[in-house]
């Protein structure tokens, strides 16, 4: 026995819900029959037993910055966009806009005056979208204001001491245009939201036809107000939001908007439209395109308050979304700024306090040192370098990467889930005659690989076939861009159902212009919503006449005007074999989300209709019965090629793969089903193969849903939790108001999205990584996202470049420390720590962006980087709840306090180091840091100088300079000042320049050491990019010209005399550094294979068919 929730009041998955969602029926997106079984829309999901209080707390946390954005921004958001005109009797919409139309005769409509209109033009503005407000303020990140604050230190000290800071004048100017250089990065990334509104603001057409005054005339499309009167014909762009009061066979593509692939009809709706205004059968939408017929319709809305104005106010709002690549760089940046700050200070204190009180020279050359190592310069100028590479070669590719930290985000190892868009980026948008049915034969057209075995192969000479392609041909209102051109070249323009009819009849026909001309029109009746067929009559001879009448449409339609049926090529009376035939052809067809569409001729007697016959529309005087049924054809706007393979292998590599469609949840399943995005069974699925009613189904019992748009406003958070734990989920009836991102980023999902029109880019621009589609996407959606496939047919290994780069910060660091604890002579300057991170590690860090994977099958079988998992849901939830828990409550409002800075300041420094930080800082840095030391206390010990001498000198202070007194070492002998000087950096070997050149023989270790993850660092896979032996090869030349290059021992300090028998030191430690890491590989491995993702059960990986059209473009 089932329990129920507790609370039906507060939960959506009550007994009276679920019966309101069952009875509740969506039409079909212009609805000719082909789903007369459409009861009911997805159910969604639901709680089938009682939940306990921890439970629905636990299931709220993590959502609750959701919940508040939706309470902040309603009133904001859509209160001045909102459209109600459209659910009003159409008498009154002119008291309300206060303007006069005449609905019966709109000719003689009189509009608005020329000076009423002006006068509302100058109280509402022009019809255009508002720019965004640009942002100036850039370089203001951590890493910036550190780098400027110790650039002015390195001055200041330059003139406190000129002398003994001349090396200073090179260190504050590298400083200072490192972070503008930074700047300027972040400034340009700024500039993208100009373009976006700029693509926007082209998509409103320049002039439109409007009625003022009584007197038809165009004017420039920005000067349209509220309340005048438009008149739209065939190929017009709406101009603004219309409430159409007159049309003739409107039929509009808001493909852009809404994602429904076909062209919708609009007209008059004289009492109103009750329902959503993107549903409204009597608006029409600014750049909307008409695609057939007229209409007269009154602006409503213009500018900023039009649907497009909507979506671009939540396209330019997404301002402060960062790549997962961004996020993470800047918590890194924040942690380590702070830690630098700290230690600086800290630092500082103790120097000024104990080793070196009075020497606020030397104390503040520490600072600088320490902030300067603690802070990668390179790092910025790496990952850049590295992105611009890696959108280069994407670029020939045919990816154009438009943020480049966008690329990283591609990387299999980050991306968990993936949302895409139906209409244009997994489907076509372009309807494709898929099978055709005669008698008792299915033929198929469209080489799909989703028919039957047995399913016959189209041929016109088929018996029935060359029927049903005389009436896609002859039965047709499409026109062509120009006809002196191949047919497959020429853009066919008109309905989309018509199109895909007339792009199947020219590729059966031999010559397609001189069939219209041999059988040319005599007279026909256009499809309307109201009779759901179209007819034609045309001078095609036969046995007992000249003229044929062809009728197409709704298949209940056009079977209800037959008796009979064409059977090898004979007329035979319909009986209920045909009929039960019919049924099963129908369903198969609709069952896989087509288009259906009847045919049938009636050849006209002669004795009856001559060819000159009076054929009439107003008083129906035409053959309306007597028909001979010829067949069904179905259409579908089929799957992309490729799609199927890349979901599969998107799903393989543990990423989720969502759609999103403002389509109809079934077509929106039937092309999930053919494409690897759903596998499983729905509730509805198992109902219909068990038998069982949806509500006896239990969630444990299915591993797919589908959401209706409708329901998600309502959803609670148990029920994103539910959602989202579905290995396949469809939105359908979605708009671009939904966030979906948002609720699956609180999860912890990093998001891609996949998108081409108008109503994606919100989404797009959303998300942690956009993707738009050149060919058939928008200008808008481009705009909005991060890369562009030019083309719509290996991930970056950016983290191996920063772990290398941030693996030194440990053996810079260290010795700056000693330099207070110990203390010891400063064993590398701040120039010398520049010119690690500025110099040769640049260019080893960027041969990183030519490796190969390990592996190709091991890294496509691994999960994501941070995968999303029951397990990773419920830490990231119990820690949502100890941070609201945290926050405290005033004993006597009981309202929630909100927690100190410096409580947020911990909590970020609390957060676990990632494997990166700890393989860099703890393990291989540690070894790198004592492999330099070690060769720092070698090369003085040859000098002279013990560890223990080193201490007591720096400790009494006034050694190693010019005038300093003699010091006696460890073996009694007495050194004078230039033999200190010359012992630190002048004739001898110098121990700067053994620092100097530990870091980089071990560097040149590391680099094959982070490359290897699956495999030893010996194997082919580590050491096969050549680019890497360039970079070291490039980078040892750079370090021996600083070495031994006597002018620049000026600059840096140091000597030529270090001997290559130093050079063993870091090079056994950089040995050391290979053993441990493999090590590391040789413990991880069986939990590598543990993590790898399993086979789906039911993937398809065989290849998506193209179109026979398709192929004979090539």
């Amino acid at each position: 026995m089932e329990a129920q929730p507790s609370d039906p009041e507060k939960s959506t998955g009550s007994h009276k819900d679920i019966e309101d969602i069952v009875e509740r029926s969506v039409a079909f997106p212009g609805d000719d029959g082909h789903h007369r079984d459409d009861k009911s829309r997805p159910t969604g999901v639901e709680m089938r037993r009682q939940m306990t209080q921890e439970e629905i707390i636990l299931a709220a946390a993590g959502y609750e910055h959701l919940t508040k954005e939706k309470t902040t921004d309603e009133s904001t958001k859509f209160g001045d966009v909102d459209i109600t005109e459209h659910s009003r009797p159409i008498q009154e919409i002119e008291g309300i806009l206060s303007t006069s139309f005449n609905w019966t005769d709109p000719a003689q409509s009189s509009g608005l005056t020329a000076a009423e209109a002006e006068e509302r033009l100058q109280r509402d503005g022009p019809n255009a979208l508002t720019p965004p407000r640009r942002s100036l303020l850039c370089g203001s990140s951590m890493f910036n204001i550190i780098l400027i604050i110790s650039g002015l230190l390195e001055y200041i000290l330059l003139g406190i001491d000129f002398h003994n800071n001349i090396q200073n004048t090179y260190l504050g100017g590298i400083l200072i245009a490192v972070a503008f250089l930074n700047a300027f990065i972040e400034f340009y990334q700024l500039q993208k939201s100009e373009a976006i509104l700029a693509s926007f603001l082209a998509m409103i057409p320049p002039s439109c036809r409007v009625l003022r005054d009584s007197t038809l005339s165009s004017i420039p499309a920005a000067c349209l107000v509220k309340g005048d009167v438009v008149l739209l014909c065939t190929g017009d762009k709406t101009p603004a939001d219309l409430l159409i009061f007159a049309s003739t066979d409107l039929k509009v593509d808001n493909s852009s908007l809404t994602g429904e692939s076909e062209p919708q009809e609009r007209g008059a709706n004289h009492k109103g439209f009750n329902g959503r205004p993107v549903e409204a059968d009597n608006l029409a939408f600014n750049s909307t395109l008409v695609v057939n017929g007229e209409a007269w319709g009154v602006v409503v809305r213009t500018g900023d308050r039009t649907l497009i104005g909507q979506i671009a106010k939540l396209t330019g709002g997404e301002t402060g979304n960062k790549s997962p690549l961004g996020v993470e760089i800047a918590r890194f940046v924040v942690m380590v700024s702070v830690i630098a700050l700290i230690f600086a200070v800290v630092f500082l204190v103790v120097g000024v306090t104990t080793v070196y009180k009075g020497k606020a020279t030397q104390t503040f050359t520490f600072a600088v040192s320490i902030l300067v190592a603690f802070v990668p310069e390179g790092l910025p100028s790496t990952v850049t370098l590295l992105l611009s590479i890696a959108a280069k070669r994407m670029a020939a590719q045919n990816v154009l990467v438009k943020d480049l930290q966008g690329v990283e985000t591609l990387g299999i190892w980050q991306l968990t889930l993936l949302a895409t868009d139906k209409t244009g980026t997994l489907t076509r948008n372009q309807m494709t005659v898929s099978n055709l049915w005669n008698n008792d034969k299915l033929f198929s057209a469209f080489q799909s690989n989703n028919d039957e075995q047995d399913t016959a192969t189209f041929s016109v000479d088929a018996p029935g076939m060359n029927e049903l392609v005389a009436t896609a041909a002859l039965n047709s209102r499409i026109k062509f861009d120009r006809t002196d051109i191949a047919f497959a070249q020429r853009e066919i323009m008109g309905d989309a159902t018509e199109t895909g009819l007339a792009r199947f009849a020219g590729r059966s026909l031999e010559n397609y212009d001189a069939y219209l001309q041999e059988f040319p029109k005599v007279f026909e009746v256009p499809f309307n919503s109201m009779n759901k067929w179209a007819l034609v009559i045309v001078n095609k001879p036969h046995d007992t006449g000249r003229l044929v009448s062809y009728i197409k449409g709704a298949p209940e339609r056009v079977l209800a005007k037959c008796k009979t049926y064409l059977k090898n090529g004979v007329s035979v009376p319909i009986d209920d074999a045909f009929k039960e035939s019919y049924e099963e052809a129908y369903n198969y067809m609709a069952s896989r989300g087509h288009r259906v569409i009847g045919c049938a001729q009636y050849l006209l007697p002669e004795d009856r209709y001559p060819t000159d016959y009076p054929f009439s529309k107003k008083d129906a005087n035409y053959p309306d019965s007597e028909y001979c049924f010829l067949g069904l054809v179905s259409l579908e706007d089929p799957p992309k090629h490729g799609v199927r393979e890349a979901i599969g292998t998107l799903r393989l590599a543990g990423i989720k793969v969502i759609m999103v469609t403002g389509d109809h949840p079934k077509t929106a399943e039937a092309i999930a089903r053919k494409i690897n995005l759903m596998i499983g069974d729905t509730k509805e699925s198992l109902s219909a193969k068990t038998g069982r009613s949806v509500r006896e189904i239990y969630e444990d019992e299915v591993s797919a849903v589908v959401i209706h748009g409708d329901d998600i406003d309502s959803l609670e958070g148990w029920q994103w939790d539910l959602i989202f734990s579905k290995e396949e989920v469809v939105f359908a009836r979605t708009s671009p108001q939904h966030n979906l991102k948002s609720h699956a980023q609180a999860l912890g999902h990093i998001v891609g999205v996949t998108g081409d029109g108008v109503n994606d880019s919100p989404a797009l621009k959303r998300a942690d990584l956009g993707i738009a589609m050149n060919v058939s996407g928008s200008d808008v959606s481009k705009e909005a996202a991060n890369m562009i496939l030019l083309d719509e047919t290996s991930p970056l290994p950016l983290k191996r470049s920063i772990q290398y780069t941030i693996t030194h910060t440990t053996p810079e660091v260290i010795p700056q420390l000693l330099y207070v604890i110990i203390p010891i002579p400063l064993p590398l300057p701040a120039i010398l720590i520049l010119v690690i991170d500025l110099g040769f590690e640049l260019l080893v860090a960027l041969s990183f962006a030519w490796d190969k994977p390990e592996t190709k099958d091991s890294l496509m079988r691994m999960p994501p980087r941070k995968p999303v998992n029951e397990r990773s849901i419920m830490n990231r939830k119990r820690r949502a709840l100890r941070r609201s828990k945290t926050l405290g409550q005033d004993t006597e409002s009981q309202a929630d306090t909100q927690p100190s800075r410096l409580t947020v300041l911990m909590r970020k420094l609390k957060s676990p180091f990632t494997a990166i930080l700890s393989y860099a800082y703890l393990e291989v840095g540690v070894i790198e840091t004592i492999g330099s030391l070690l060769a720092y206390f070698v090369v003085f010990f040859k000098n002279g100088f013990s560890p223990n001498d080193l201490r007591v000198a720096q400790k009494n202070g006034g050694y190693f300079t010019k005038h300093s007194p003699d010091f006696t070492n460890y073996k009694g002998q007495s050194l004078s000042a230039t033999q200190q000087v010359e012992a630190l950096h002048k004739h001898n070997p110098s121990p700067l320049y053994a620092v100097y050149l530990s870091i980089f023989f071990t560097q040149c270790f590391n680099v094959f050491a982070v490359k290897a993850r699956f495999h030893l660092p010996f194997g082919k896979s580590i050491v096969s990019n050549k680019y890497n032996f360039m970079g070291i090869i490039a980078g040892g030349a750079f370090v021996m010209f600083i070495i031994y290059t006597p002018p620049f021992h000026s600059v840096f300090g140091g000597s030529h005399k270090l001997l290559p028998l130093y050079w063993l030191i870091p090079i056994s430690f950089g040995c050391l550094i290979l053993v441990w890491v493999s090590m590391r590989v040789l413990l991880a491995r069986r939990s590598m294979e543990r993590a790898r993702v399993k086979d789906i059960k039911g993937l398809m990986m065989f290849p998506t068919m193209r179109t026979m059209s398709m192929r004979s473009r090539h």
